[in-house]
């Protein structure tokens, strides 16, 4: 069972090389490998997840992959199973991110098919959600946020939602250097929070950890982890740099 210590996530996406994933992984390990404190997950590319792997063997640090494919086997060209995530060393996975929504079509029927493929095969989940600008600023951004849940969970237990972490990224905040507000991320992960309740329960939503994703640097992250309800963040750019992630996960120890 998860409980609520605050989790880190580091989603490198497509920025390293086997050679530059090995070096960032083992300067992290270095740094923040030795805390428990804090959940540190790495989310290297698919080519550098056992290499990866063989780094952090033996430290706190946990790994996962950036995406999966629904099914175990089969004529799926270019996909990635359950089973081959798990061989090569993963206990966790990404799922939903808004640059695959957005830059690969995938809705919430394929984010909740690969939800599941996940859980069924005992990989943690990290459930990415998100609003654009153009939602936000039409204050829509809690009814995306719901509706977004309600189709990626659809047909998920109560039970099951102890191995999954939901990570609110603002689609505007992500790689744009902007970042929400203190107040903006409290208010939208009280609103997670709220349609969690309506969905399982008010012990799934007190114990469901969200996060909080777009821009977090070195600078910010005791600002936004300092609010009530967040649980820690999905760190992107600086998570590629060693020293600025080490402190981001610093700062959630002390927040």
């Amino acid at each position: 069972m998860i409980d609520r210590r605050r989790i880190i996530g580091g989603n490198w996406k497509m920025n390293t090389t086997l050679p530059t994933a090995v070096d960032l992984a083992a300067a992290v390990s270095r740094q923040v490998g030795e805390d428990d404190t804090v959940e540190t997950v790495l989310f290297p590319p698919f080519p550098n997840l056992d290499a990866v792997n063989q780094v952090i063997a033996g430290s706190t640090l946990q790994l996962g992959a950036q995406d999966l494919f629904w099914e175990d086997r089969g004529a799926y060209t270019g996909e990635v199973s359950p089973p081959m995530l798990l061989a090569v060393g993963c206990r966790w996975v990404l799922v939903g991110h808004s640059e695959r929504r957005r830059l690969l079509g995938e809705g919430d029927d394929i984010v909740n098919k690969k939800l599941h493929a996940a859980l069924r095969a005992g990989l943690l989940v990290t459930l990415a959600i998100g609003e654009t600008r153009e939602e936000r600023r039409a204050g829509r951004t809690e009814p995306v946020l719901e509706e977004q849940l309600r189709g990626s969970l659809a047909g998920v237990t109560a039970e099951q939602m102890e191995r999954i972490v939901i990570a609110y990224e603002p689609v505007w905040a992500i790689g744009t250097g902007d970042t929400a507000t203190p107040d903006q991320a409290r208010d939208a992960h009280a609103c997670v929070r709220g349609v969690l309740r309506e969905m399982f329960g008010p012990s799934v939503a007190g114990s469901t950890r969200i996060q909080y994703g777009g821009s977090v640097t070195a600078q910010n992250a005791a600002e936004i982890l300092a609010e009530p309800g967040i649980d820690g963040a999905l760190v992107g750019g600086a998570s590629l740099k060693a020293d600025e992630f080490a402190a981001i996960v610093r700062a959630a120890a002390q927040a």
